[in-house]
């Protein structure tokens, strides 16, 4: 290969998703020319699919991941700084009842049994509040209130809920629109110099005299090239080992653990805006969350998923899961015939041999092969709200290779959209509502959860609806359009619907048609 004609990028990512993303984000930041190459839409996979929730974790501490539970405390308020668009502050509602039995093998419930078995199956009242206090504690907590207690009896959060249930804990974590996230890395990486390739697949990966050549595809064109590269970074998700084992040929010990959780969603179940935390007689946990206004959330399942190649889907049995799981605590059953939308996603966790999927760690495993010449890291594992922590943590990984590269930057540097007070967002709203007389509350809203300041960059000079262009349905109109193609990525009406925003909920299967039928004509 002559190098001196050939451009080399320091950085190559396979995978769009939010540690891909981030990685870009953080590695470009710091001076790194980064490529990352995504094979479907941004979030495509994983990152679309979470419960949304900015959180500590609070059941990670029954398995004693301190350290994991730590950073992500930490983290929570860190990225509430840097995003108060699309993640805000959520009290969540644990009820407890004094008679309530769990099947669990975590190794605090196995302790308790060894030192007081008369408390087998049971996780008592002591030692949920000791818990409540080591998360509100243990991450030096500033802008989130701390744990309280509540009467379910004469509260509104008791309404719901079957009257036997008469005492809960509330505390604080954090809602997040998962797939924005992604999104606004990407865009943030770029601004910064990466060049961020959607529906570029990844056909093979070798080393040659000290570099990566890699050969992708546009799966839309189908023009296929080879790029070349210092250092290959493996962010495939559920595909880090396919990735491993038939893309780029590398010996790795490490392997991947795919765990299917899956999600159910609901009208509306309850009329405040605070979460549930469920938690089974099989030892899992489930929460139902207020969700776009007019819905609630249900989620999540953990069953282990083979092949990362089988899309996954909430199965019926899953639903039957959810639906009784929730049926458990609220007055009302939750049955299927509710259900309006369900979705699924693969966790790729790393393999430590746990017993079980529920077991299985949530924490993150980099490692670097630096073998054959040129260095690949690859990501195994790891949650969205320490994504931040995992690129840093990447950049320490591969800093050896690049003797000039700069210090961490990313802590409280706001994205795209993200830069106003946390507590700021109803002052954005009340302005688009004086500025822009033809928006309604619901509307601004959506906006402002969406694209923060930026919403009025795209709603610009706009002096009527009309102005804004077509209006698809759900106040989703042209101007927005063009918007989320020309600067978010956008391919197909799917993109739009379902991970820039969950409009589709709204949408009928005709207008969703219309829409991809204008996308389509306006890119050619």
């Amino acid at each position: 290969m002559d190098q001196k004609n050939t451009q080399v990028t320091d950085l190559f990512i396979i995978g769009g998703g939010i540690n891909g993303c981030g990685i870009a984000r953080d590695a470009a930041g710091r001076g790194l020319t980064v490529t990352l190459a995504e094979m479907h839409d941004l979030a495509s996979a994983t990152s679309s699919s979470s419960t949304k929730l900015f959180h500590g974790g609070l059941r990670y501490l029954e398995y004693f991941e301190f350290r994991l539970v730590r950073e992500a405390l930490i983290e929570r308020e860190t990225l509430l700084r840097a995003m108060p668009h699309i993640s805000w502050p959520m009290r969540f509602v644990l009820p407890y009842h004094k008679d309530m039995r769990f099947d669990s093998e975590t190794p605090t419930s196995r302790l308790l049994s060894f030192f007081m078995p008369w408390m087998r199956g049971r996780r008592p009242a002591w030692l949920i509040r000791l818990g409540l206090f080591l998360y509100d504690n243990l991450g030096g907590r500033k802008i989130l209130p701390g744990t309280s207690s509540l009467n379910l009896a004469s509260s509104p959060e008791g309404t719901p809920l079957q009257d036997k249930f008469q005492t809960a804990y509330e505390y604080s974590d954090c809602w997040v629109e998962d797939s924005r996230l992604v999104v606004l890395n990407a865009r943030d990486a770029e601004a910064r110099g990466a060049n961020i390739l959607v529906q570029t697949e990844v056909l093979s990966a070798k080393r040659i005299e000290g570099l990566w050549e890699i050969t992708i595809r546009d799966r839309e064109s189908d023009e296929t090239r080879v790029v070349w590269s210092k250092m290959l970074i493996n962010a495939g998700g559920p595909w880090v080992g396919d990735i491993i084992q038939t893309k780029i040929h590398v010996n790795s010990r490490e392997g991947v653990r795919l765990v299917r959780g899956s999600h159910i969603v609901t009208p509306r179940l309850f009329d405040h805006e605070k979460c549930y935390f469920f938690q089974g007689e099989d030892g899992r946990i489930i929460f139902a969350i207020p969700y776009e206004r007019d819905y609630t959330l249900i989620g999540t399942t953990d069953q282990e998923h083979a092949d990362p190649s089988e899309p996954p889907i909430c199965t019926e049995a899953e639903q039957d899961y959810l639906c009784a799981f929730a049926s458990k605590y609220f007055k009302k059953p939750v049955t299927r015939d509710q259900i309006v939308w369900t979705y699924s996603g693969v966790r790729p966790l790393y393999d430590d041999g746990a017993s079980s999927a529920t077991a299985a760690t949530r924490d993150y495993t980099l490692k670097v092969d630096s073998t054959g010449g040129a260095p690949v890291l690859n990501v195994f594992g790891g949650k969205i709200t320490t994504y931040r922590r995992l690129a840093e943590h990447a950049l320490e990984k591969v800093a050896n290779h690049f003797p000039d590269l700069h210090g961490p930057w990313t802590a409280g540097v706001a994205l795209p959209g993200g830069d106003f007070p946390v507590d700021g967002v109803q002052d954005l709203v009340a302005g688009l509502e004086a500025d822009y007389a033809f928006l309604d509350r619901a509307w601004a809203e959506r906006l402002v959860r969406a694209y923060g300041t930026e919403a009025r960059v795209i709603l610009g000079d706009a002096n009527s609806d009309k102005a804004l262009g077509e209006n698809f349905g759900a106040s989703l109109t042209a101007r927005e359009l063009e918007w989320l193609m020309d600067k978010e990525y956008a391919r197909k009406a799917e993109d739009v619907v379902w991970r820039r925003n969950k409009l589709g909920l709204k949408l009928s299967a005709e207008q969703i048609a219309h829409i991809d039928e204008w996308m389509d004509q306006r890119r050619s």
